[in-house]
């Protein structure tokens, strides 16, 4: 009885959820008889009951009761349910290869059902194949699409290129589905990045972040203002409802203060849209650079001389201003323990392996020695004024030089304390990291980098708190290791070493940084 109460109290303050049954009345009563609770099941998850009662919706801990009615579940053969829905970018590749490697190392067998153009699902089974154990639903669309459906109570898992938009959260907390922006509700599986593509025989090699935003607008239609022949620009972007193109606004056009205009061609895959561009020399798009096939992509500059291009290393350290992480978000419900196992599978080593093989930029840590960074030191070099900015490049190379650095970055929000999405995953897989004990007996170096704006001596101070941070986050996030087998310390050179032009608030946002250096 008290195992019923403490549950029924619970479950007023916390709401979980599993997999989807028939709605019917059930009848949850304590093994000794003394305390029953009626209501409409919810949900199941294996383990817990979802019921909505007089008193709102509660949780049950589905062993320390009897369940009676015709929607009660069977506990012998229960099947777990897993509804997903969102970015075809994400979905129709990655999160097939994810779930056939999690079943593999789980020993169990996997059968995909196509259902329909957008929809299938995958058949989780013990080794015979005759007994199922999970049902995983795909629908596959949009981000815009998985995060209606999300808000509909239609799926339990979105996949997204992009982050929540404000909206979207405010409606996800009013129907009780928690803070989707804090670290635990979403977390990133790949690396992509927001890619400019042209026509392997245009000319043009290089254009500023601002510069495509006034190109989407329309405010520059004309190839000769990028040094281009004298002809017209043809625009190409995803459909209006894709991750990618909703990422351009949030992260473009919404910091440039423009629009894009309405008379672009829209395609409804990535695939579509560089076929396109590779086709037409006067056509440029926005695509994802796991997708760009046969056309070219632009590096992004601007007037300082800095150039980015996309690539494995800069989409995975977040140099490339323009990467686009594949979240996938979880609402705050409990979800079938299958599905927690493969939420968990998605951090291993094994399932960075999978992204990587499935041609995305996975998470995996890794080193870089400093002769591979030349770029980035000669760029310090050149920026460097005075005898001030001399002796810090000097204590700075002396520093880093027996150091190795990590592709692991951290950069926060604009204008904010907080660590951004990308950078909040980071925390949680270098964490993981470390409890594996995969840096024992090594020192992990948070090194701080702050734009040019200001001060000097006020950006060094501000990049060592924000290296300070990051370092109190990871040891936060670290719940089984012993922090006693790996020496951790901060350092930081503020300005010393930009990224990228400080003309832009893109650029700036690639400066300010905090980098992780082993020894």
């Amino acid at each position: 009885m008290k195992h019923l109460r403490a549950a029924l109290w619970a479950a007023l303050f916390l709401s979980l959820t599993g997999t989807s049954v028939h709605a019917d009345d059930v009848t949850l009563r304590s093994r000794d008889g003394a305390i029953e609770l009626s209501g409409t099941l919810l949900g199941f998850d294996g383990q817990y009951y979802r019921v909505d009662t007089q008193y709102g919706e509660l949780t049950v801990d589905g062993s320390g009761v009897l369940c009676e009615g015709p929607g009660c579940p069977s506990l012998t053969d229960f099947v777990a349910e897993l509804e997903i829905s969102g970015s075809s970018t994400v979905g129709e590749v990655l999160m097939p290869a994810l779930v056939e490697g999690f079943a593999l190392q789980s020993g169990l067998k996997a059968e995909r059902v196509k259902t329909d153009d957008t929809q299938f699902e995958y058949v989780l089974s013990a080794p015979d194949g005759e007994t199922p154990v999970a049902r995983f639903r795909f629908r596959v669309s949009s981000t815009d699409e998985g995060f209606a459906d999300l808000l509909a109570d239609e799926a339990d898992l979105v996949m997204a290129l992009r982050e929540i938009r404000p909206g979207e959260l405010t409606l996800a907390a009013e129907v009780g589905l928690g803070q989707l922006d804090d670290v635990n509700r979403s977390r990133v599986l790949a690396l992509d990045a927001m890619t400019v593509i042209v026509s392997p025989t245009n000319p043009v090699a290089a254009v500023s972040v601002l510069d495509l935003a006034r190109i989407l607008s329309g405010e520059i239609d004309n190839w000769r203002t990028l040094g281009g022949p004298d002809a017209p620009i043809s625009v190409h972007m995803r459909d209006v409802q894709s991750g990618i193109a909703q990422a351009i606004e949030d992260r473009v056009m919404w910091e440039a203060g423009l629009s894009i205009l309405d008379t672009v061609t829209r395609h409804a895959t990535n695939a579509a849209l560089a076929e396109a561009v590779t086709r037409d020399q006067l056509a440029i798009g926005v695509a994802s650079y796991s997708e760009i096939g046969n056309s070219k992509p632009l590096a992004l500059t601007g007037p300082c001389g800095f150039q980015l291009r996309a690539n494995r290393l800069t989409i995975k350290t977040e140099d490339y201003p323009l990467t686009a992480p594949m979240f996938l978000y979880i609402p705050a419900r409990r979800l079938p323990k299958l599905a927690r196992d493969f939420l968990t599978y998605t951090r291993t080593g094994p399932a960075q392996i999978i992204t990587r093989r499935a041609g995305f930029v996975d998470q995996a840590p890794e080193e870089i020695a400093i002769n591979a960074q030349g770029d980035r030191f000669a760029n310090a070099i050149r920026v460097a004024e005075g005898e001030a900015d001399l002796t810090a490049l000097k204590r700075m190379v002396d520093t880093l030089t027996p150091l190795r650095r990590l592709s692991t970055s951290f950069r926060f929000e604009a204008g904010a304390a907080r660590l951004d999405a990308q950078s909040r995953s980071n925390v949680q897989q270098l964490a993981h990291a470390i409890e594996a004990g995969i840096y024992d007996g090594r020192r992990l170096v948070f090194v701080g980098f702050s734009d040019g704006e200001g001060p000097a001596e006020g950006n060094l101070r501000i990049a060592q708190q924000r290296a300070i941070a990051v370092k109190q986050a990871i040891e936060a996030a670290v719940e089984t290791a012993d922090l006693s087998q790996v020496q951790l310390s901060t350092d930081a050179f503020g300005e010393a070493m930009p990224m990228a032009c400080d003309d832009s608030s893109w650029g700036r946002q690639v400066n300010r940084r905090v980098e992780v250096w082993v020894r």
